[in-house]
């Protein structure tokens, strides 16, 4: 069975890496391949980019209401069977959709395949490999292992789960995946590297981590009922990181990190559950014990 593609890239201001994403795509080798490009206006070379390719892709430049939004657009303008979304900064490897395709013709009953991936810099060399793991829905309540780029769908899981929540500024896709694996999306790992994930100083994901991980804990509190402990942990870890506090054994990182954790757990789930209340004395008697071993010196 031969599938048609379609690949969806939002873009805004990435004139320096969008060629590469471009030719990533265009260099698939795939003959049913729609690629389309929705631009939300840039004011940099990025539409100069889009002109050259003119013909070989489909692509529109006005103001949107942010990334999802652009999705979302290109979407619902796509028509392939298989549908990809690759951010204007990122990259597919070569045989990336030959090889989703492959897995989709053998794996009928998988709605979702997300492949390995790694994090690259900005001259498109490896940083480190994404952690990605083995679908188990519990596990991906409390750990974002799907690397965005490396995921492909089949048109019903979309028709399924809807559109992206245009109210994500960050962690639009977790969102997304979470909420398709609620609505009975079927998932599944493909072991093999299918894309770059651009990481640097300007990266949204980077330049804003409080924020990103506040708009997480909201949305899966949205979404399961209550935010998992594990990334009310996590909240308080970037909040104390990104202020500049070292993290150790010492009693005042302890303190600090068990009330910023307790106020997340009552902002977001309005209780402290067992769980953390377990892990935050367990984090408070290693403080006094590292303090009282310093004394004892």
């Amino acid at each position: 069975m031969a599938y048609s593609v379609s690949v969806v890239t939002p873009s805004y201001n990435q004139g320096r890496f969008i060629e590469r994403t471009i030719q990533s795509v265009l260099s698939q080798e795939i003959a049913d391949l729609e690629y389309l490009v929705f631009d939300g206006g840039s004011t940099d070379e990025t539409v100069s980019v889009l002109q050259r390719y003119e013909g070989q892709l489909k692509w529109v430049s006005k103001k949107d209401r942010g990334q999802a939004d652009a999705v979302n657009k290109g979407f619902q303008a796509s028509h392939g069977e298989i549908v990809g979304w690759l951010n204007s900064d990122d990259i597919y490897y070569p045989g990336a959709i030959r090889a989703v395709c492959d897995y989709f013709e053998s794996h009928l009953d998988v709605d979702l395949v997300y492949g390995d991936a790694y994090h690259i810099d900005e001259d498109d060399q490896i940083i480190e490999p994404y952690p990605t793991e083995p679908w188990d829905f519990g596990r991906f309540t409390e750990n974002c292992f799907i690397c965005q780029p490396a995921v492909f769908l089949r048109r019903r899981a979309i028709e399924k789960g809807g559109l992206l929540d245009i109210r994500c500024h960050y962690c639009m896709d977790y969102e997304y995946w979470v909420r398709l694996a609620c609505r009975g999306v079927r998932f599944a790992w493909l072991q093999q590297a299918l894309a770059g994930s651009r990481m640097y100083a300007a990266n949204k994901t980077l330049s804003g981590r409080i924020q990103a991980h506040g708009e997480t804990n909201t949305v899966l509190r949205r979404l399961l009922g209550k935010t998992p402990d594990r990334w009310l942990f996590n909240y308080a870890h970037v909040v104390l990181d990104t202020k500049g506090v070292p993290r150790g054994p010492h009693l005042g990182f302890a303190v600090r990190l068990s009330l910023l954790t307790w106020y997340a757990a009552l902002r977001w789930n309005r209780t402290i559950s067992p769980g953390v209340r377990q892990t935050t004395a367990a984090w408070l008697a290693a403080g006094w014990k590292h303090r009282a071993g310093k004394g004892r010196a």
